[in-house]
Formats: structure tokens, sequence, C-alpha cells
């Protein structure tokens, strides 16, 4: 089994595109279930790199779908995660998304997900936030804002950027992404904040957290949360208002941190 599995790792790499997208398929099936992810993390210096190069690759069409499952999977391993962010694997997800999302609905879905695992941890978060990089910071964030509030949930195609509300949350959750989402003149909170009313579930739940940990700031930034009072309100009473009950707790949370 490991013989074949080295050898199987090999084929990514391979010159021929229909080697290399057969190997691809392969890895996939492998990473849905627990034996195979075990398998592949005990060769993760090997699997990683070619699953990115493979993500990256300017012919990759269906094998880079793949390539991004695999990766979604895999990356669902903290350690694994940080290994990836490590490999920039947040650049190059924001790379093949920008360059090929549009055309391939499925890869852009799936590198979103990737994110939302890679930005579980801190190196992560950092990476996506751009942290460092004065002339391009928060590019990245402003970027998932536009396509997550372009999107729309209401139509019966599948909502491609449901999973950048999650995203959301776990940058809001560290000091520099409250800042980034609260700055003024990117009004990127004030774009979210009409996500509230969403039908998706996941959406709204993203939203609501994402304000709630952006209240943290409440002490610093009360002017600016209150410039967006207009919108904020109804969308932290929209919860109770509606049938759903269940965000009420955030709510209770963001307004109690308001107030404080």
């Amino acid at each position: 089994m490991a013989d074949e599995l080295d050898e199987l790792l090999g084929f990514l790499s391979s010159p021929q595109p229909n080697v290399r997208g057969a190997a691809v398929d392969i890895v996939r099936g492998l990473t849905g279930d627990a034996d195979g992810l075990r398998a592949l993390t005990a060769r993760a210096d090997r699997a990683l790199p070619a699953l990115l190069r493979l993500l990256a690759s300017a012919g990759g069409g269906g094998a880079a779908e793949a390539a991004a499952d695999s990766l979604v999977n895999l990356s669902q391993d903290d350690a694994l995660s940080a290994r990836l962010v490590s490999l920039d694997a947040v650049v190059a997800a924001m790379d093949v998304m920008a360059k090929r999302g549009g055309e391939q609905p499925g890869l852009a879905r799936s590198l979103v997900m990737l994110l939302a695992n890679l930005t579980q941890v801190e190196s992560g978060v950092a990476a996506l936030l751009q942290v460092g990089d004065e002339k391009m910071q928060g590019l990245y964030v402003a970027k998932l804002v536009q396509s997550f509030c372009r999107s729309s949930i209401e139509s019966e195609d599948e909502d491609i950027f449901e999973h950048v509300a999650s995203i959301l949350v776990n940058i809001s959750k560290v000091e520099a992404g409250r800042r980034i989402l609260m700055e003024p003149k990117r009004g990127l909170l004030k774009q979210i904040i009409r996500q509230s009313d969403s039908i998706n579930q996941l959406r709204k739940k993203g939203v609501v957290g994402t304000i709630r940990n952006c209240c943290f700031e409440a002490d610093t930034q009360i002017q600016n949360l209150l410039s967006l009072a207009e919108y904020l309100w109804p969308a932290l009473l929209l919860p109770i208002a509606g049938k759903k009950v269940e965000l009420f707790s955030h709510v209770l949370n963001c307004t109690v941190l308001l107030f404080i």
C-alpha cells in the first residue's frame, strides 16, 4: 500500500495531463475516508506541494477542481492547514479564484471552502489579511466581501460564496481583521450587514457572528459602529423578529458589548 501510494503521488507531477487527472481523482477519493486521510497525512511533504502545483496549473481544468477538493478535506486538520499556509496556499487559492473562478464555479466554491479551513489557524488569518504588507493589506478580504455580497442565494443556483461567511467570522476573531472590516473608507462591514436577511442560514449566522466579533472593538470603534446604526440595529433585531430564534444569544451578546 505504501509503495502504491508513493507511486500515485508521483503521478500527480506527470507531464501527461490524463495521467495527472486520473491520479488526482484517486487522491480525492482517498481524502474522503479516514484511512486515506491518515495515509496522505503521513506523506504530506509530497502530497501538499503536488496538489498545490496541480491547483495552480494553467491547464488544470477538472484536475484543478479535484486538487482543490482534496486540499479542502486535508485542511480540516489544523496541522496540515498550517503547513499549507506555509506553502502559500492562501495566495494560490486567491490567485486561481481570480483567474478561473468565473468560468469554473465548482472550483471557486471549493477554494472558498479551503480558505475557510485555512483561516481556522492563526497563520492562515494573517496570510488572508496580508498582515505586514501595508499596500496590499485587506485586499483579499475586500475581494471576498465583494463576491460574497454580489452573489445571490435567492436564485436556484448553488451559492458559491456562502462559505465566505465562515471566513469573515474567523478573521473577525483577531484585532487586525476587525480593524480592516470596520475601516470606514473600505465600508466592508456595511456591505456585510446587508446580507443579514439572507434566507441562507450559513450566511445569516456568519454575518451576525462577524458583527458580534466586531463589537469587541466598541471601546475604540464606537463612532464607526454608531455610524452604521441604521444598518446595524435592523440586522441585529431581525433574528428576533423572524421565525429563527437561534441567533438571539449572538444579538444579546453584541448589544451588551455595545453598552458596556
